[in-house]
């Protein structure tokens, strides 16, 4: 089975990609820290799926009677001011923190990458004009972006989510657009356009595939920001609102007690710590992967 998928001369298009498929995945487990973060992103999703059976207690059930109680064998990361289980809320806030971060890449990068790929293809005017809007959202910071469309829009995960998006496609635009300038007069590209193909047929079917793997390794590299945003925003009140269990806003209600109950804001911190670095360590091992010359810059 191994020898077929390695075969170096593939007889179909199934065979290819599996075979392209097999060598990334075993340059990923050679690469201990893209373990590590591919584990720590894997608990998160199991984390998130079957948050029911895994939280001990509701993540809204309040119990006044033991609040503010520390970390023992019955609540394991303590309770919150409301005699809510912070643990059974870690849990659950992982359902939110990974439908914000699928959602963003879900929104910004298609968009970045034909923004891109559009921008890339045709040059002159069309590159001039997308390029200066994106030049635009990028010479602003993402937060204080972020900030202003909630603020617009009005708070909730829903308005959040977009807020985050809009901020994030200008760098996926980029990264297309650099890509696909180096390969826009290849021959492959031109012997395309000489059987007929239309700009739109040689974008779709050509261009974008060619800058997918610089944007898959760009958006799992952004989750940490996506992440440190979305709480940034939480804190703030302009995210998830309560009761939901979101990290960003569990800190900011823990900041309160932060002296003498200190573990109602620490542990959601270390979840949000800890979820993102390991899309930081698996961003890396895909850029070493998928992208050897940009790891090489690093």
């Amino acid at each position: 089975m191994i020898d077929w998928l390695l075969d170096d001369s593939p007889t179909s298009r199934l065979q290819a990609n599996m075979g392209r498929a097999w060598r990334v995945w075993t340059a990923l487990l050679r690469n201990p820290l893209a373990v590590v973060g591919a584990l720590i992103v894997l608990v998160l999703v199991v984390m998130a799926i079957f948050a029911p059976l895994i939280a001990p207690y509701s993540p809204v059930g309040q119990d006044l009677a033991n609040r503010l109680m520390p970390p023992s064998a019955e609540h394991w990361m303590g309770t919150d001011e409301l005699g809510r289980d912070i643990y059974s809320r870690v849990v659950y806030g992982a359902r939110i923190t990974l439908l914000i971060v699928t959602m963003v890449a879900v929104i910004a990068a298609p968009i970045g990458l034909v923004v891109g790929a559009v921008s890339g293809y045709f040059g002159g005017w069309v590159d001039r004009v997308l390029m200066g809007v994106t030049d635009i959202f990028l010479s602003m910071p993402k937060l204080i972006l972020a900030l202003a469309f909630v603020a617009a829009l009005g708070p909730g995960i829903e308005n959040a989510i977009i807020a985050i998006a809009i901020t994030a496609w200008p760098v996926y635009a980029r990264i297309a657009r650099a890509e696909t300038i180096t390969f826009r007069d290849s021959e492959f590209i031109s012997a395309v356009r000489l059987q007929g193909a239309s700009a739109t047929r040689v974008i779709l079917r050509h261009v974008l595939p060619l800058c997918a793997s610089s944007t898959i390794v760009r958006v799992t590299l952004d989750m940490a920001g996506i992440i440190l945003t979305a709480a940034g925003l939480g804190f703030l009140g302009l995210g998830a609102q309560p009761p939901l269990p979101e990290w960003g806003a569990m800190i900011s209600r823990g900041r309160n007690f932060i002296l003498d109950q200190w573990w109602v804001a620490t542990m959601p911190g270390f979840a949000i710590i800890l979820v993102s670095l390991g899309f930081c360590f698996l961003g890396d091992g895909l850029r070493d992967v998928l992208d050897p010359k940009q790891g090489e810059k690093q």
